[in-house]
């Protein structure tokens, strides 16, 4: 299933106005200057989703969370996931979405900042999973994953990125559980933390990533 037709499944027959906020969604996605946090990725984390809907309170309210969760995203700033929520707020008003779904969905989004939901916070559970999986993928695609991440931040000076990258990597490990439905639990958490420890290791021991 496209992009489009996922939009479309999920807004029903919301207007022209919910098909418009699609197509800018996909758009921002499709950004140049995106190497990880692209199309691709959206559509990944659309897929688990599904995979992990039964987990969820409000499937719907993740599904539109997750079209949002990287709507804006410019590498130079830290506040991505507050425009993202805002950007939600405005565009799923504008689509006419009712109030209480468009206020989950910000809420959703602003999770993603740090990945660390509350406990019972299943809606919340099932998006960081699914925005985290690839931190669970095998050696050959995190790799990829990580050098994309690289040239997402080309214009930051390579010692200063490691530290800054390795920050991230030790603050994800950091976390009691990275992955909090049963499922993505079993099925993530210990590959993740394995991927994780070996790029922090070659990032602390200065070990250059592998070129594709």
């Amino acid at each position: 299933m496209t992009l489009q037709e996922r939009w479309a499944r999920l807004v029903g027959d919301s207007g022209g106005t919910a098909a418009a906020v699609g197509e800018d969604l996909i758009g921002r996605y499709s950004q140049p200057h995106r190497r990880y946090h692209a199309t691709g990725h959206l559509l990944a984390v659309l897929e688990l989703v599904d995979e992990l809907a039964q987990d969820a309170d409000d499937p719907d309210a993740v599904r539109f969370a997750a079209w949002f969760h990287d709507a804006v995203y410019d590498p130079a700033r830290a506040d991505n996931e507050e425009r993202s929520a805002r950007l939600a707020e405005r565009a799923l008003t504008e689509a006419g979405i009712a109030p209480p779904l468009v206020a989950e969905t910000a809420r959703l989004v602003r999770v993603t900042a740090e990945h660390a939901p509350s406990e019972g916070d299943r809606n919340a559970a099932v998006l960081c999973d699914a925005d985290l999986a690839i931190l669970a993928t095998p050696r050959e695609t995190y790799d990829a994953y990580a050098a994309a991440v690289r040239d997402e931040y080309a214009f930051v000076p390579e010692e200063a990125f490691r530290n800054a990258r390795a920050a991230v990597l030790r603050d994800l490990l950091a976390l009691p559980r990275l992955f909090h439905t049963p499922m993505g639990y079993a099925r993530y958490e210990e590959p993740a933390r394995r991927n994780l420890r070996t790029e922090l290791e070659r990032l602390e021991g200065g070990i250059p990533r592998q070129q594709g």
